[in-house]
């Protein structure tokens, strides 16, 4: 999950705060309950994208001084807990996402395109940040 390198968490946070407090009418101070589904929402998604990764990535992980002490690469977490993890965390997320309208649990869920494409797009291209827009 990355718990312990948060900037991810703030790349996905930082714009969802910035149009909450834009949809915000002037004067009035921006919703904390939907700051706070939001900031859920983006801690619960990158740990999702990162598990995904290291599911897909755990053979090439052991190879890498960087990576090799992932919780699946090392050892410590196999793969059955693994998807038990990123079940949870997916479910977690959708609890969070059907708290909002249709349309944005329309364009939520249109983001699973992206939590999935990014880690498989490390296979096929020099630039998967190009794949996140």
């Amino acid at each position: 999950m990355r718990v312990d390198k948060p900037i991810g968490t703030w790349l996905l946070y930082w714009p969802c705060t910035w149009s909450i407090a834009m949809a915000t009418p002037a004067g009035q101070i921006p919703s904390i309950y939907m700051l706070s589904l939001f900031g859920a929402g983006a801690f619960l998604m990158r740990s999702a994208g990162c598990v995904i990764n290291d599911l897909w990535d755990k053979d090439f992980d052991k190879k890498v001084e960087r990576t090799k002490l992932r919780p699946l690469a090392c050892g410590s977490l196999n793969e059955k807990q693994a998807v038990g993890l990123l079940a949870g965390l997916l479910s977690s997320s959708l609890a969070i996402l059907m708290q909002l309208n249709w349309f944005s649990v329309a364009v939520g869920a249109s983001s699973m395109a992206l939590v999935v494409g990014y880690p498989l797009a490390k296979r096929y291209t020099y630039w998967p940040q190009f794949i996140l827009g």
